[in-house]
């Protein structure tokens, strides 16, 4: 560990300074954080105060949630699906100089990626409250799923592949069909 944060965390914030600097993520998703962050504060303070008077570390480290095996590996899955794949999509991207396809999946990642960092954050402090830490995910899925859409809508519809891509192709087509089961299929395997 260096300092307050954990090695993941480091890593997330590299990821995260990497994308924004890059600019190949817009604008807007660039601001969805900040407002995000400013929307669980205010959560936090108005409508779901936590019962805590601390504003430290918390010490019980409640879950919120304790998942079954197959919510575990739906966890395992998402996190395949959701961050490895696609970070071997754009780093091929960049290996094969394909800015189209690092600019079209970059915006997911650092959505991803800052939603780790998020939640991982907020559930060592005691100032937010279970409600909200139940919303970060929720929040950044909801915007997830809409950058993801237009994901699949520039990679399928506007772009024109050279024959040789087959693979690639294959590739980005499972992993948008695996990520989007998956992410629709969450109720069924929470229970």
């Amino acid at each position: 560990m260096m300092g307050s944060l954990r090695m993941i965390e480091l890593q997330l914030v590299a990821f995260i300074l990497v994308f924004s600097a890059s600019v190949l993520v817009p604008v807007l998703d660039l601001a969805f954080p900040v407002l995000a962050s400013s929307y669980i504060l205010a959560l936090s303070r108005f409508a779901f105060p936590s019962n805590s008077s601390s504003s430290g570390p918390s010490g019980s480290g409640t879950e919120i949630f304790k998942g079954s095996r197959m919510f575990r590996m739906y966890v395992v899955l998402g996190t395949t699906t959701g961050l490895f794949l696609p970070l071997a999509y754009v780093l091929g991207g960049f290996a094969r100089g394909d800015e189209h396809a690092v600019r079209s999946a970059t915006p997911h990642l650092f959505l991803l990626a800052f939603q780790i960092l998020t939640e991982n954050i907020i559930s060592g402090l005691s100032l937010f409250s279970p409600p909200v830490r139940a919303m970060v995910p929720v929040i950044y899925t909801v915007r997830r799923i809409f950058v993801d859409i237009d994901w699949i809508n520039d990679v399928w519809l506007n772009k024109t592949l050279p024959i040789n891509a087959n693979f690639q192709v294959f590739f980005l087509h499972q992993i948008m069909i695996i990520g989007l089961l998956t992410w629709l299929d969450f109720e069924t395997w929470r229970k």
